[in-house]
């Protein structure tokens, strides 16, 4: 008996290509081949699907998460590389937690010094954060050496603490600002061992004095660029997320009819209109004004009034050949090899590619 055909879905689907994401890491380690990759995974991978994501990058040297919970989905998985906790850990439930799984701890407050040091067990690595103009976390440049000192005199501390911090511009090249908390670290940490940690991705592909020890990879690795005046491609990264639905319909818009929830858009002639199933339900912005690209049938129009929770309209006066049924790329890349920058949906709707990666929903397939 011959086995059922499989249902075609008309709903949106997420394809991931796990060849980029390689491509990606592999691009990293060209432009810092001294340095070990730290491969940023938190947040659900950016909403690529963490234990996916991790599996595919095997060759990083340690992963980095945000939080406790995303740590042990990992170990749970079966990860046994090092994990680094970009928050730390805040009571000793969580201390203890750390310690089982052999985790990093990042220590970016007095109050984690003083936790530690009303701690034992098995003794754990540990990185302090620096704060040199993010100021958000971390100690201050003055009291690193202070808090370094702390740290290796804690029992449960492994080896000297190593050293790190994050940059709030880099993805402007042309400020000053990343090579000034350049300088600042240097000077916190010029009295001070253990290995070092400046770059993120912009820091990576675009401030040399960033590459140290470590870097820390994040947005390039999911094939988005980290700066605000050059593309993913220009930089050689490539798409790993593709999103993707169907047209479920197409009727005729007459000149001054409104589309949508409160008539944003009116047609401006007689005009054909496609609907496709995708809507802030899954995780497309509800903020996208008129005309955020996408691709028909690898053909670039836009969408047209108001994102509804489950659909979007679409002008189809540049793909007159659409039909119901017919591919709609939200961004990334078709089968065939038309593609879609997520940073060029991100620009039109005033939002950048980290959102539109993580606010994606569970409802959306993931093939």
């Amino acid at each position: 008996m011959s086995q059922p055909r499989a249902a075609r879905l008309t709903g949106p689907e997420v394809r991931i290509d796990v060849s980029a994401l390689q491509h990606n890491l592999a691009v990293a380690r060209r432009h810092a081949p001294g340095s070990k990759q730290l491969a940023v995974i938190k947040a659900d991978a950016y909403g690529h699907g963490l234990l996916r994501v991790a599996q595919a990058l095997a060759e990083a040297d340690a992963f980095a998460v945000a939080r406790l919970s995303e740590a042990l989905a990992l170990r749970e998985a079966g990860i046994r590389k090092d994990i680094v906790l970009l928050e730390g850990v805040m009571n000793q439930d969580e201390w203890r937690l750390a310690q089982q799984q052999q985790l990093q701890p990042v220590v970016h407050q007095a109050e984690q010094i003083q936790l530690l040091q009303q701690s034992a067990g098995v003794p754990l690595s540990v990185w302090l954060k620096i704060d040199t103009g993010m100021h958000r976390l971390g100690f201050q440049p003055q009291d690193a050496a202070e808090a370094a000192r702390q740290l290796r005199e804690c029992a449960c501390v492994q080896g000297a603490p190593r050293l790190m911090t994050h940059l709030a511009d880099a993805d402007d090249r042309t400020i000053p600002h990343t090579d000034e908390q350049c300088a600042r670290f240097d000077q916190a940490v010029a009295a001070l061992d253990g290995e070092q940690s400046i770059a993120n991705s912009a820091g990576l592909l675009g401030w040399p004095a960033t590459r140290r020890d470590w870097v820390r990879p994040g947005i390039m690795l999911y094939g988005a660029s980290p700066f605000i005046d050059s593309s993913a491609v220009e930089l050689d990264l490539q798409p790993v997320m593709s999103l993707q639905t169907r047209l479920i319909a197409i009727h005729e818009g007459k000149k001054g009819e409104a589309v949508g929830y409160g008539g944003r858009w009116r047609c401006p002639e007689d005009m054909r209109i496609g609907v496709a199933a995708i809507g802030y339900g899954d995780g497309y912005p509800r903020h996208a004004p008129d005309q955020t690209p996408v691709l028909v049938n690898e053909q670039r129009s836009g969408i047209i009034g108001r994102v509804s929770m489950d659909m979007i309209m679409l002008d189809l006066r540049p793909c007159p050949e659409a039909t119901i049924g017919d591919p709609v790329l939200l961004w990334g890349r078709t089968e065939q090899g038309a593609s879609l920058p997520v940073d060029d949906v991100a620009k039109q709707a005033d939002t950048i590619a980290y959102e539109l990666f993580c606010r994606l929903t569970p409802r959306l397939n993931f093939v």
